[in-house]
């Protein structure tokens, strides 16, 4: 098993990738995963090639997943490609709820086992509030589990909550 950690855009999500690896208690390995734009400002971000990378390195093993932010995206691209893989979705702070994300999202977690997938939405995050990805992910799957959570930022340190939902 293992669980691929995919953080936000910004490189302070390195820090959330890190304590989020730190904080798992879970079998098998633990991957945070870093974007090299953050190292790189001549790289950009391509969720397709990310998707791509991450298939590639989980070589037919079950994968958890941990994400955040444009992580999310990954992570439904990465449902997508193998659903058969994919044990369990954390998606944490979805940043947007257009018609483009719906669509992908769509394809990626209908079909999905729902009691598979958790969705954690800061109430008041600056990206999407919590009524706004309550309401997108009805139209994506209304039997997968959105739990707001009282704050007003985009960081998202639930830990317990995650080991909880993997186990």
């Amino acid at each position: 098993m293992i669980t691929f950690i995919l953080p936000g855009y910004s490189p302070r999500n390195k820090d959330w990738a890190d304590e989020v690896a730190k904080n798992l208690k879970l079998e098998g390995q633990i991957r945070p995963t870093y974007w090299d734009h953050w190292e790189d400002d001549t790289q950009s971000f391509k969720p397709k090639e990310k998707k791509d990378l991450i298939v590639r390195h989980s070589k037919g093993d079950s994968i958890n997943i941990v994400a955040k932010s444009v992580g999310t995206l990954v992570a439904a691209l990465i449902v997508k490609e193998v659903p058969d893989q994919v044990k369990k979705v954390i998606l944490c702070g979805i940043p947007t709820v257009s018609a483009e994300r719906l669509k992908i999202f769509q394809e990626a977690f209908a079909n999905f086992p729902s009691q598979e997938v958790v969705v954690f939405q800061n109430q008041k995050d600056p990206f999407a509030t919590d009524a706004e990805v309550k309401f997108f992910m009805k139209k994506v799957n209304p039997k997968i589990k959105v739990v707001s959570k009282e704050r007003s930022d985009h960081h998202y340190p639930y830990f317990s909550d995650f080991n909880s939902f993997i186990d």
